[in-house]
C-alpha cells in the first residue's frame, strides 16, 4: 500500500492515452480532487478529466469519492486502474460485511459506518467502500451516511498530513469511521440505563425494549469486531509496503480505539443479558404474587360460599316441614292430632341444631 512499495495497475495510461469513452456516461462522481505534495491542484468535474489530470504529472495523487456507481462505470474504472473483478462486484452489489482484501498492489476495505438517532433511539449504519492504490483513493457510497466530504476537508487543511500518500487518506476515514463509534456507544450506554429503571419500575414494554436493543447491540458489534482483523491486516503490510512510520501510529491508535470500542461493546452485551434475567425473575416474582392474591381472593370468596349455603341449609329444613303442612290437603294425619303442632316445631328446631353443629364442626360457620 506504502507509495514506494507499489508496481505500476494495468491501464494506468501513463503514456497520456485518454480514458475509455463508458467513462464518460451517467457519471455518479460527487467530489474528485488531484492532489501534488499534499496540496489540491486540480478538481475535476469528470473521471475522464481526473485520470487525465492524474496522469500529466508524476507523483499526483487521485481521489474520487462516488455515489450510487452503476456497473458499467466501475467496470471503467476498472479497467484504467487494474481493480479487481470480485471487489468491484462487492462493490456494485453493497451490503458487504467489513473486510480488507488485497487484490496485488491495490487494497480493496469495506467498512460499516454507525450513528445513533437520538429522536427514535435507534443506530443506523452506512457502508463504505474504498479502493486503494499507490496514486489513487475510490470511495464508493450507496447510502447518505457516511459523509467523506468532512473527512477530505480536514486533510485538505494539513498538507503534511495528505503528502503521506494515499495511506493517509485511508487512515483518515478509519479514523473518522471508529470516532463515530463514540456517540453510538454512548446512546447504547443512556438506554440501557433507561431500560434498569425500567425493570425495577414494572413498565410492561421492557422487555420488548430488552430484544430490541439487543439486537441493536449485536449489529453493532458484526459492524465494529472485523475492524480488529483489518487493522491488524494492515499493520502486517507496514514493512513490505513501507508505511510512513507517522502513519503507523495513527494506525495503531485507531486500533486501540477499535479495542476499547469492542470491549465495551460485549460489555453491553452482558449487561442486557443480566437485565433480561432480572426481568424474568421480577416479572415471575410479579405473576407469583398476583397469583397468591387471587388464590386468597378465592378462598376467601369459598369461605363465604360455603357460609351462605350453610345458613341456606338451615332455613331450610323448617321450611321444608313447614311446606308439609301447609300444603292444606283434606285428608292429612297429623292435622287432628293434638301433639302434632309442638311435634313439628320441635322437628324444625332439631333439623336446624342438627345441621348448625355439623357445619359448626366442618369449619363453615
Amino acid at each position: 500500500m506504502g507509495r514506494r512499495g507499489m508496481v505500476p495497475s494495468r491501464n494506468l495510461a501513463l503514456d497520456g492515452a485518454i480514458p475509455s469513452e463508458p467513462m464518460a456516461r451517467g457519471s455518479s462522481l460527487i467530489d474528485s480532487g488531484v492532489y501534488e505534495a499534499g496540496h489540491r491542484v486540480d478538481s475535476p468535474t469528470d473521471l475522464v478529466s481526473t485520470v487525465r489530470s492524474l496522469r500529466q504529472v508524476a507523483g499526483r495523487v487521485a481521489w474520487m469519492g462516488l455515489y450510487r456507481p452503476a456497473e458499467e462505470e466501475l467496470n471503467s474504472l476498472a479497467a484504467e486502474f487494474g481493480l479487481h473483478e470480485l471487489a468491484v462486484e462487492d462493490a456494485v452489489l453493497a451490503h458487504q460485511r467489513p473486510k480488507l482484501e488485497r487484490y496485488g498492489s491495490t487494497l480493496f476495505v469495506v467498512l460499516r459506518a454507525a450513528s445513533y438517532d437520538d429522536a427514535s433511539e435507534k443506530v443506523e449504519f452506512g457502508e463504505l467502500h474504498l479502493f486503494i492504490g499507490h496514486d489513487f483513493v475510490i470511495t464508493v457510497r450507496h447510502a447518505e451516511s457516511p459523509s467523506i466530504a468532512p473527512v477530505r476537508k480536514r486533510l485538505e487543511a494539513d498538507p503534511e498530513m495528505l503528502g503521506r500518500g494515499t495511506e493517509a487518506i485511508l487512515y483518515a476515514i478509519l479514523d473518522t469511521v471508529v470516532d463515530g463509534y463514540g456517540p453510538v456507544l454512548r446512546g447504547l450506554e443512556n438506554d440501557i440505563d433507561e431500560i434498569e429503571t425500567q425493570v425495577f419500575t414494572g413498565d410492561p414494554t421492557v422487555s420488548r425494549r430488552i430484544y430490541e436493543l439487543s439486537q441493536e447491540v449485536v449489529d453493532f458489534q458484526r459492524a465494529v469486531t472485523p475492524l480488529s482483523a483489518i487493522l491488524a491486516g494492515l499493520s502486517g503490510g507496514f514493512t513490505k509496503y513501507r508505511v510512513d512510520e507517522e502513519l503507523q501510529r495513527y494506525l495503531r491508535d485507531v486500533a486501540d480505539h477499535v479495542t476499547v470500542a469492542i470491549e465495551r461493546i460485549e460489555n453491553y452485551r452482558n449487561q442486557l443479558r443480566d437485565i433480561l434475567t432480572v426481568n424474568a425473575t421480577l416479572v415471575g416474582q410479579r405473576q407469583n404474587e398476583e397469583m397468591r392474591s387471587l388464590t386468597e381472593a378465592s378462598f376467601a370468596q369459598s369461605e363465604e360460599v360455603k357460609k351462605i349455603s350453610s345458613w341456606a341449609a338451615i332455613l331450610f329444613a323448617p321450611s321444608l316441614v313447614g311446606g308439609i303442612y301447609g300444603m292444606n290437603f283434606t285428608h292429612m294425619p297429623e292435622l287432628d292430632w293434638r301433639y302434632g303442632y309442638p311435634l313439628a316445631l320441635a322437628l324444625m328446631l332439631g333439623l336446624s341444631v342438627t345441621l348448625f353443629v355439623i357445619f359448626k364442626r366442618r369449619g363453615w360457620l
